[in-house]
């Protein structure tokens, strides 16, 4: 087994490989068209952070005709493997990330809860005056610092990192993640979920393989039902002492900056940047892959399907300047008022 990946953190993911990219073509449906099909692959990564040893892929070649990578492997769109760079093993199939789900299956086991283990595995490391209150479960190498709280019938993961003075509420799940010194989660919220990945659309929806982790910086707040979702490779951020109201949903590799504040029922999609000190009123949503500028304010309610420039106040549906859709909406309630009979 390859001893590690700059990708895939080892703590919650085991790397069971390596397999040879022929392997890796039989259980993908793909055709080995260049390369050695003998080559020998550990883990999966992103194009452009593979390495040797990597399996990547490639869901369209790019208009360089040309793909940037280091991996060992790829899979790639038909025809593209002429587009690799020598010595790279390219796997030809019809959707590449359609069929990720079966190559991870050859390379990587996320790590769960042993079946029958104690309420605390024997290899979690707890700090001096942890209380685990009745019903947590904590898994193989968890780490819990001192003086933090585990609620009664809260579960933590294998290899979970929880820093010192925190409070994790009754019933609440954590997984794949890294949490900071004095952070509050609430009741039944639930950390490192898989993040909602489905390609394949709209025939075949298929689940994408989610092999990345949460890092919750210190002083965050969660409230009670929120949802944390593990990235697809890197990291989803919650950033230093920002507090999030009950009921929000923070998407896949969204980052959070610092003192962000969320109101209830927000939900952020993947991949949204959300810039420092940002306030976002009730039941704002974020379409995925914006950026909101630092100190930017959301009105409640917006919904927001662009990027929002730094210390801009935005509101409506679709969220503009607020003051722009103030007077979109005095002008429309002018035109809808019915006309004075003369």
């Amino acid at each position: 087994m390859r001893p590690g990946s700059p990708v895939i953190d080892a703590r919650f993911y085991e790397l069971i490989g390596p397999v040879a990219a022929a392997e890796i073509a039989a259980a993908t449906g793909a055709v080995v068209v260049c390369g050695d099909a003998g080559a020998l692959v550990a883990a999966l990564a992103p194009l452009d952070q593979a390495g040797a040893g990597d399996l990547a892929f490639c869901e369209a070649v790019p208009k360089s005709g040309r793909i940037e990578t280091a991996a060992t492997a790829c899979l790639v769109p038909p025809g593209g493997a002429a587009a690799l760079p020598d010595g790279i093993v390219g796997l030809e199939v019809r959707a590449p990330k359609s069929v990720l789900a079966a190559a991870v299956a050859r390379l990587v086991h996320l790590r769960t809860l042993a079946p029958g283990q104690p309420a605390v595995h024997p290899d979690a490391v707890l700090e001096d005056a942890v209380q685990v209150l009745p019903g947590a479960v904590i898994g193989a190498g968890a780490r819990i610092g001192r003086g933090t709280v585990i609620g009664a019938s809260a579960t933590i993961g294998p290899g979970v990192c929880i820093g010192r003075d925190c409070q994790i509420g009754h019933g609440v799940r954590i997984a794949c993640a890294l949490i900071g010194d004095r952070v509050k989660i609430g009741s039944n919220s639930v950390i490192g979920e898989a993040g909602f990945g489905v390609t394949g659309l709209p025939e075949n929806p298929v689940d994408v393989p989610q092999l990345g982790r949460v890092v919750i910086q210190d002083d965050v707040t969660l409230g009670a039902l929120v949802a944390v979702d593990r990235a697809a490779f890197g990291e989803t951020v919650v950033g230093l002492a920002s507090k999030i109201d009950n009921f929000v949903h923070v998407g896949h590799n969204v980052r959070l900056g610092r003192g962000v504040v969320i109101a209830a029922f927000g939900g952020i999609s993947g991949s949204t940047e959300v810039g420092d000190f940002v306030l976002m009123g009730g039941r704002v949503g974020i379409g995925d892959h914006h950026v909101i500028g630092e100190r930017a304010i959301l009105a409640a309610g917006s919904a927001v399907l662009s990027d929002v420039p730094a210390r801009e106040i935005w509101q409506g549906y679709p969220a503009q300047p607020a003051m722009r859709w103030r007077r979109e909406q005095v002008m429309l309630r002018r035109l809808a008022e019915p006309k004075k009979k003369s």
